[in-house]
């Protein structure tokens, strides 16, 4: 009995012992996942500082920013729904493809109804201003397009006469936009003055005519002149090469200022300094024209059909007519405007200021000078002495009537 009492004692004590060792091993775990826990907060915090001390990211820079980034899209918006206009000039003698490069560059047919005039008719003619609207949409964009054309010119045996007309025109656009830019209601400004004058040279000839130089000379200051070569599948390569060569040193021989294009920027690409300067070194440019579709290799072309071959418009290597449309209307429409506008209407506008000016100060001096108006200025002093002789009698017979 004592034995088994022992040993159910030795028993029992190892059995609390064991439990209580288990209970301090629990302890244990507890406090060491705890220890753990603080110290991955602690290390979380720290983290967390350290970031907080960082930089902003350019995303969050992004989000935060101020917003006026958004204003280039804003005035994209704003031109895209009022749209764009563009005014062009064509100026030559008859005959040398003038509508037909217009169809050519526009792709349309603006001169159906145009009725040819005879020789006869032609002599005794002069210079008639014809302008017709094209709206054209591209991709949402709109360009209302404005052509005159100058049917007439050189037709008449008074060649300089043919210039008035064109002059007074051009004259006559940039005064219109004046007085209205000088009114009280500008929103609403119609634009029609002159951006862009395609000048047509004759293929025949060797260089400029007279009647050339004399209008370029007249109308260089008043509008960005673009110098054509007409007809040039008359031509060979070589003799289109001393033809322009020809026209250049006459432009400069005359003093001329033709349309002059501006400097690259440094940061444009090398693929548009390279077309920029293969526009440049066309200049002027040997153009053909045509209303026939022709169907070649499957594509319909506009192109112009010989016996002995075909010639196409848009082909490079048969004319610069590719050159001078991507030019007039892909990459310089509008810097021909800008020129336009800070440039010849500025010059146009300074003089109208000057000459208003001059006037006031020649009318001036002619009214100080006038006898009359020194016998008026004379006649006004006496009228006033004899107000003032008046109102004190008055005053005298008042106060004798008082003092009665």
């Amino acid at each position: 009995m004592a034995t088994s009492r022992v040993s159910s004692r030795v028993a029992m004590e190892y059995t609390s012992h064991s439990v209580t060792r288990r209970r301090m091993e629990r302890e244990k775990a507890k406090l060491s996942l705890s220890n753990t826990a603080e110290a991955s907060d602690v290390r979380s915090i720290t983290k967390s500082s350290k970031e907080y001390d960082k930089p902003l990211s350019p995303g969050l820079q992004k989000e935060e920013c101020i917003g006026f980034a958004t204003l280039p899209d804003q005035i994209h918006r704003k031109v895209i729904k009022k749209g764009f206009h563009f005014t062009i000039m064509v100026v030559g003698e008859s005959g040398l493809g003038k509508s037909t490069l217009i169809n050519s560059l526009f792709m349309t047919d603006l001169y159906q109804d145009r009725k040819i005039v005879g020789v006869e008719d032609r002599l005794d003619s002069t210079v008639s201003i014809h302008a017709q609207n094209l709206d054209i949409e591209e991709s949402g964009v709109k360009l209302r397009l404005t052509i005159i054309d100058t049917p007439g010119f050189s037709d008449s045996l008074h060649g300089k006469d043919s210039i008035d007309p064109i002059e007074e025109y051009i004259d006559q656009q940039f005064h219109q936009y004046f007085q209205a830019e000088s009114g009280l209601n500008r929103k609403n400004i119609q634009d029609s003055r002159v951006h862009c004058l395609l000048y047509f040279v004759s293929p025949y000839g060797h260089g400029l005519k007279p009647l050339d130089v004399e209008c370029l000379k007249r109308l260089h200051h008043k509008v960005n002149i673009i110098p054509l070569i007409a007809k040039s599948d008359t031509l060979t390569k070589s003799e289109i090469t001393r033809h322009k060569a020809k026209v250049l040193q006459d432009i400069k021989d005359h003093g001329i200022k033709a349309y002059d294009f501006p400097e690259c920027d440094p940061d444009e690409s090398a693929d548009f300094k390279r077309q920029d300067a293969e526009l440049k070194a066309a200049i002027p440019f040997a153009v053909i024209g045509s209303n026939a579709v022709t169907e070649i290799a499957g594509k319909r072309i506009r192109a112009r059909v010989y016996p002995w071959g075909v010639i196409e418009v848009e082909n490079e290597k048969h004319s610069d007519f590719s050159k001078l449309k991507r030019m007039l209307i892909g990459t310089h429409l509008q810097d021909l405007k800008d020129v336009t506008e800070e440039y010849h209407y500025e010059n146009y506008r300074a003089q109208c200021i000057q000459t208003a000016n001059n006037n006031n100060s020649i009318e001036k001096p002619q009214l100080n000078k006038g006898s009359n108006v020194e016998q008026l200025l004379n006649e006004k002093d006496e009228e006033i002495k004899k107000m003032q002789a008046m109102l004190e009698a008055m005053q005298r017979q008042m106060t004798a009537s008082v003092v009665l």
